[in-house]
């Protein structure tokens, strides 16, 4: 068997292959010409320099330039503010990125080194070593030398986070008590708002309605928004109707008027993550949502019986107009749909409350 392919042993180190060692160093031309090393520092600090100046340029086309404005390239019809923001945010991000590398590549120092492998644990003079490395690596970082590197890198990246806080404007107002009470805690019913069936948009009368029926019904007043205004509204002023036998419910003392003959209405929402509820099982009074299973007892004020909600379903107040037709006595007494963070729920009914 021939033996001539056979890696050979370093005899003085014990590796199957010799040390190569090192190349021979070539100098950068930036090392080599003091005027090209200027040159390249002059540069990096410009790049630097106009990632303030498309941040300000990016905040700038937030508020300046108008959201349904559109830049028309042809085939192409592109959002105006999108365009700027892609130009000026991406062009500050390249620039950082190209300065960093150039700072890397020809003004950081360009030694070659070998560090044989270590033991996995060092010891306190390693450790010592390394504290040492880390300040030959600031030196040759050149930022003691050309001192205003540091400074730019940091309030470049630093600027650049401006547009990025900016753009948390849009994920809408601070949610103030105040705010919540005007929207989110309240629906477009009031007293006298008639209810209407959302198949047909007719009011409806008490004797419309049989025992163990349910209605999906709207308020009157939603027939007058129109667009992005009235989905918003019909989300949460949704409602089920639904007429039972009174002398098979539960109806406390403090909703003792809020029923007519039997007939109820609540909330369509569900108070677990707001899906549409709908599927009535007549003969136990109860109301399932089709998402998680949670399930209402409307016999006894919406109270949980089964599922992950957590509080009763918002029972509107109703009664009978001089016209014989169902209206509503107010707006719901608590918020209706999922429960949130700010959410008072110490109004919400619970099973035996009066």
């Amino acid at each position: 068997m021939s033996h001539d392919n056979l890696p050979v042993k370093d005899p003085d180190l014990g590796h199957s292959v010799p040390d190569p060692g090192l190349e021979p160093h070539v100098e950068r031309y930036t090392d080599v010409d003091k005027g090209a090393g200027n040159r390249a520092y002059a540069a990096i600090l410009m790049m630097l320099a106009a990632v303030p100046v498309l941040a300000i340029a990016f905040v700038v086309i937030y508020f300046a330039v108008p959201r349904n404005a559109y830049i028309d390239f042809g085939l192409l019809k592109a959002n105006a503010q999108n365009v700027g923001f892609g130009l000026t945010g991406g062009l500050a991000a390249v620039l950082i990125g190209v300065a960093v590398i150039q700072w890397a590549r020809v003004l950081m120092s360009d030694e070659e080194s070998v560090e044989l492998r270590h033991a996995a644990s060092s010891t306190d003079d390693d450790r010592a070593a390394v504290m040492g490395l880390w300040d030959d690596g600031v030196e040759q970082s050149s930022v003691r030398r050309r001192k205003l590197l540091l400074g730019a890198l940091g309030g470049a990246v630093g600027i650049s986070l401006v547009p990025a806080v900016v753009l948390l404007a849009d994920m809408g107002p601070h949610p103030t008590k105040r705010l919540r009470e005007e929207t989110l805690e309240r629906t477009i019913w009031a007293e006298g708002i008639l209810l209407l069936n959302d198949e047909n948009w007719l009011p409806i009368r008490p004797e419309m309605l049989e025992v163990g029926q349910l209605v999906n019904a709207q308020p009157a007043n939603l027939r007058y928004l129109h667009g992005v205004e009235a989905h918003q509204a019909k989300a949460k002023a949704a409602i089920i109707v639904v007429r039972m036998d009174p002398n098979s419910i539960k109806v406390p003392e403090s909703r003792k008027d809020w029923h007519v003959s039997g007939i109820l209405a609540y909330s369509k929402i569900c108070t677990h993550v707001g899906c549409p509820i709908s599927l009535w099982e007549r003969q136990t009074h109860h109301l399932l949502c089709p998402c998680h299973q949670s399930t209402f007892d409307l016999g006894n004020s919406g109270v949980v019986v089964f599922g992950p909600a957590a509080r009763a379903l918002p029972q509107l107040p109703i009664t009978v107009n001089a016209d014989g037709y169902l209206v509503a006595q107010s707006d719901f007494t608590v918020p209706v749909g999922p429960s949130y963070f700010e959410r008072d729920s110490s109004q919400d009914f619970k099973d035996g409350d009066q």
